[in-house]
């Protein structure tokens, strides 16, 4: 299920629920929602595996998930995926909205489909636009209180949306070699260190900008905005210090997922508890 992962989707879960509620919603819908999120994520996750048995077995950080070990086959590891998978819409369904299962039917299919299959093996921006479906739990979270969106919520999601590919990219620097040994042709497989550095740079300012556009249209409070701000400008510190001469360039990217990921937690917190002061 790749719970690791799934709990960096969460992360962003929370806070579109408590924006959307403006203020805390019942205990029983959080757990109710976090629950069939953590469901529906492992479900497309434990599908991702069985596409990518064979791509795995090319890569040395992939090498020992439980297909390619035979911890578990194919066919029970695809019967585990829509067992999960149905369970979580069955959830949804019965406790939370009908659009919020429907978002979650849309981001399962489009994980597995539109991104496994149709996107990681055939372009280098298959992470740009393949990364939609780790937006998809600020929808989900949001429609699991409301039954509806709003452009609050396409800010979150567009925050999301810009903040994954310099995430991703930084995890690809690290492990070029993997992805050009399995024939994934991640952008920093294929592409010069300037236009990775180049491509980087513009979805982080986005993502700055977004967030900015998040604070405004949720009407929070200016200390939050101000933090916001403070925390994407260490994230574009970050990466000034990627310099394509480096030779420390891989650690340099590590550092920049590592970042990545407190970005994103520190800014679910900001967000919850800013509205938890309005």
């Amino acid at each position: 299920m790749k719970l690791r992962v799934v709990e960096l989707l969460l992360v962003s879960t929370l806070p579109a629920m408590v924006l959307a509620d403006k203020g805390l919603p019942t205990f029983s819908l959080v757990a109710t929602t976090i629950l069939a999120g953590t469901l529906a994520a492992g479900s497309a996750n434990a599908f991702n595996m069985v596409i990518e048995s064979e791509s795995d077995k090319l890569m040395a950080r992939t090498a020992k998930r439980p297909i390619i070990t035979g911890v578990i086959s194919k066919t029970k590891a695809t019967l585990f995926a829509t067992i999960i998978g149905a369970l979580s819409l069955i959830i949804f369904w019965f406790y939370t909205t009908p659009l919020a299962t429907f978002l979650t039917f849309i981001a399962i299919a489009f994980y597995v489909f539109v991104y496994t299959i149709g996107l990681k093996q055939r372009t280098s921006q298959n992470i740009v636009w393949g990364g939609i479906a780790g937006c998809m739990p600020v929808f989900i979270g949001w429609a699991a209180v409301t039954n509806s969106l709003s452009l609050t919520a396409l800010a979150f999601f567009m925050v999301i949306f810009f903040w994954t590919p310099p995430h991703f990219w930084a995890l690809a620097i690290k492990y070029k070699d993997d992805y050009s040994a399995a024939g994934i042709p991640m952008l920093p497989v294929v592409a010069p260190k300037s236009q990775v550095h180049r491509q980087m740079w513009s979805h982080t300012i986005l993502m700055i900008a977004s967030s900015i556009w998040l604070i405004l249209s949720a009407q929070l409070p200016t200390w939050s905005l101000l933090i916001t701000i403070v925390l994407g400008l260490i994230f574009a510190r970050e990466l000034i210090g990627l310099k394509e001469s480096s030779p420390d360039y891989a650690k340099s990217a590590g550092k920049i997922f590592q970042w990545s990921i407190t970005y994103l937690s520190l800014l679910s917190v900001v967000l919850v508890v800013a509205q938890l002061a309005v």
